[in-house]
């Protein structure tokens, strides 16, 4: 068993590594890969609080099958994990099997066998973030009360540091984020297409711009005008994949960036894109019944375009030529 001195030497350290780096996922790598030389355990979980869910979601494992814990969740209040998750204390559960609290669930799905367990609420402040396990600690000296301390230690770094990236992050979308649409603005365009480009990785890019939304702010005014762009751009973003971004490009422009796609696959999802807003109508909470058409523009790195400017360039293109044909029309570059 480490003396307290190296123990808390040992936390020094993990404090400083994770407070090296904004990134989440870094975090948590660090984290795990760390709290090894503080506490003899294989198997350790993070799990991060969703407070609008009301549940804790699966975030980091060590020595579990990761696959099998994916996507899982734990009702505040419930199991272990949830209990401490509601009451910010920690539990210390030196056989699980005498526990009636103890959630089985998860060894059932990972083939695992739970046999104790350290579970220590990630608190900043009073307000709990988290939830961090340590399953089936060598060491049963850490279920004495005196251990607590280091442990409770550990969690408030851990906490301290992951609470820091989550707002890091929440500052870097709203940087990011289109205050009209709630999606991504022009910013994110050129850092995501640069990306992509650096990367060469095969990208379609789509232009589009509304049909004489002149009209429509003319007829209902500018503040509805801001809500058919964004119920035009809810639209839109039903048709996208996971991997596809939405961009607000100014006005009433919006750009498509689709990773993955060649011009055929472009051209399929720009038409379901096209025929979707054309079968809606808009501003029906305020009692009207608005039709919007749309003409697009496609271009694709690396056929039309070597760099950024130049796919932002044929995009813009093609879009032009689109508006010229009559509009409500969808134009490929090299196919005009």
């Amino acid at each position: 068993m480490p003396s307290l001195s190296e123990q808390l030497m040992a936390c020094v350290a993990l404090g400083k590594a994770v407070t090296e780096t904004l990134d989440r996922d870094r975090i948590l790598e660090v984290i795990l890969e760390r709290l090894d030389t503080l506490v003899a355990a294989r198997n350790w979980t993070v799990y991060l609080l969703d407070e609008e869910a009301g549940e804790l979601r699966f975030e980091q494992v060590v020595g579990l099958d990761a696959a099998a814990l994916l996507g899982s969740t734990i009702p505040i209040g419930q199991g272990i994990a949830g209990t401490v998750a509601a009451t910010g204390e920690a539990l210390l559960i030196p056989a699980a099997d005498q526990d009636p609290r103890v959630n089985r669930s998860i060894d059932r799905s990972t083939g695992f066998e739970t046999r104790s367990l350290i579970t220590l609420p990630l608190k900043c402040g009073h307000r709990v973030v988290g939830v961090l396990q340590i399953v089936n600690p060598e060491d049963h000296t850490l279920f004495e009360q005196e251990r607590l301390p280091v442990l409770l230690l550990i969690a408030d770094f851990v906490a301290i540091a992951l609470n820091n990236a989550v707002i890091h992050e929440r500052m870097r979308r709203l940087t990011l984020t289109d205050d009209v649409s709630g999606f991504y603005n022009a910013r994110y365009l050129h850092e995501r297409l640069g990306e992509l480009i650096e990367t060469a990785r095969e990208t379609a890019l789509v232009f589009l711009d509304m049909d004489h939304f002149k009209r429509i702010v003319d007829s209902y005014g500018h503040p509805l005008g801001g809500k058919v762009l964004k119920e035009v751009a809810q639209v839109i973003g039903g048709e996208l994949g996971s991997d596809d971004a939405l961009v607000r490009y100014g006005g009433d422009e919006y750009v498509i960036v689709l990773p993955g796609q060649d011009k055929t696959a472009a051209l399929a999802t720009v038409e379901r894109i096209r025929s979707a807003i054309l079968a809606e109508r808009f501003l029906r909470e305020e009692g009207h019944d608005v039709p919007v058409t749309a003409s697009f523009g496609i271009a694709h790195y690396p056929d039309d375009a070597a760099d950024v400017k130049e796919l932002l360039r044929s995009a813009d293109l093609s879009l032009y030529t689109s508006k010229g044909r009559g509009k409500n029309t969808i134009t490929v570059s090299g196919k005009e």
